[in-house]
């Protein structure tokens, strides 16, 4: 079991050092287009909601 362990955290420390890690400009950038992406979506759902619910309020 002690051997089945070990070798699990060698064998992932080894897949580790093959990951492409972003530079911490890439990081930034791609966090303010999440961010940016995050706000337009819910400024579009918001106007949806309002329109939809004042057409609503007018046949009610």
């Amino acid at each position: 079991m002690f051997t089945k362990l070990t070798n699990y955290f060698k064998e992932t420390r080894l897949e580790m050092k093959k990951v492409n890690w972003p530079t911490r400009q890439e990081t930034l950038r791609y966090t303010i287009t999440v961010i940016a992406v995050s706000l337009a979506v819910a400024a579009v759902l918001g106007a949806f909601d309002f329109i939809f619910s004042r057409v609503i309020r007018i046949f009610i």
